[in-house]
């Protein structure tokens, strides 16, 4: 007969590496979700700079809610129409010191952005802090809110 604790310290064993596969299963779907989400932001950044609002419309929510860097609030329709506008010709969006912290189906994004272009003829420099909501529906990720300030030069 086999002895108790053996199987004991057996079965403890198997459970632990089980366990352990798990958590590594659990960083690895972190760390691919955190890199899915990454890409959606520079997307997002190059579809603005190409005006391009089919792109930018695949990853808004229908609720979606931007509250821009001067206190101004849109939502979808309005946001997906600035984009459009023949008068709003950016140049150049960048990002970086961009953090994602997941909470399941949920991630915060933040980051600081570089925006530079002209609007209705003026050109704009804008250096600020972005913070983007986004969900996971269905599998895929949709951004429900967006919020911008400017920095102080």
């Amino acid at each position: 007969m086999a002895n108790p604790g053996n199987l004991f310290r057996a079965a403890i064993c198997c459970l632990l590496f089980v366990a352990g596969s798990f958590g590594q299963n659990s960083r690895d779907d972190v760390r691919g979700q955190e890199t899915k989400l990454m890409v959606l932001e520079r997307l997002w950044n190059e579809a603005q700079v190409h005006r391009d609002a089919n792109a930018l419309a695949s990853m808004i929510a229908d609720k979606f809610t931007d509250i821009e860097y001067d206190g101004e609030i849109s939502d979808r329709g309005k946001f997906l129409g600035d984009i459009a506008d023949p008068k709003f010709k950016p140049v150049s969006l960048t990002i970086q010191d961009v953090k994602v912290n997941l909470y399941r189906d949920t991630a915060v994004i933040t980051g600081v952005y570089h925006a530079k272009g002209t609007y209705q003829g003026r050109p704009y420099d804008h250096v600020g802090r972005f913070t983007d909501t986004w969900i996971l529906e269905d599998g895929k990720w949709q951004c429900v809110a967006s919020h911008s300030s400017l920095l102080k030069k």
